[in-house]
């Protein structure tokens, strides 16, 4: 038997480790196939999507973070942190006209073309 063949018993334990909310990662290791099977599988059953576990309930941010979904048009969407650590937000703060960032971030973001070369070459 084929590691990725899909039999009506590896498909029913797929299914129980799903309800028992297992990651995708864990459900992989233990039936001996990728997460990515796993995860294709899933959707070809259409088995229910998960809820965020209550870790993720009730954590509570604190008020002066931005997150992705509190961004505004005029708001900095400049990424502080590692996507995925909790604390990951975005800047907030007042972005310059035109641009997607704020001045701080506009310098970092956007290098001119001669300052990128090193300066002006002599012919």
């Amino acid at each position: 038997m084929s590691n990725s063949e899909w039999t009506p018993e590896r498909t029913a334990a797929l299914m129980a480790l799903w309800d028992e909310e297992l990651s995708t990662s864990e459900i992989g290791r233990r039936l001996g196939i990728t997460k990515n099977a796993v995860i294709g599988k899933v959707h070809r059953l259409g088995l229910p999507k998960r809820r965020p576990s209550p870790k993720q309930e009730t954590s509570q941010v604190p008020e002066n973070v931005i997150r992705l979904e509190m961004l505004g048009a005029d708001m900095c969407s400049w990424p502080v942190g590692n996507p995925v650590d909790e604390g990951f937000h975005f800047c907030g703060d007042n972005t310059v006209a035109g641009k997607p960032y704020c001045a701080k971030h506009c310098a970092v973001a956007y290098v001119r073309a001669n300052r990128a070369r090193g300066g002006s070459s002599a012919a």
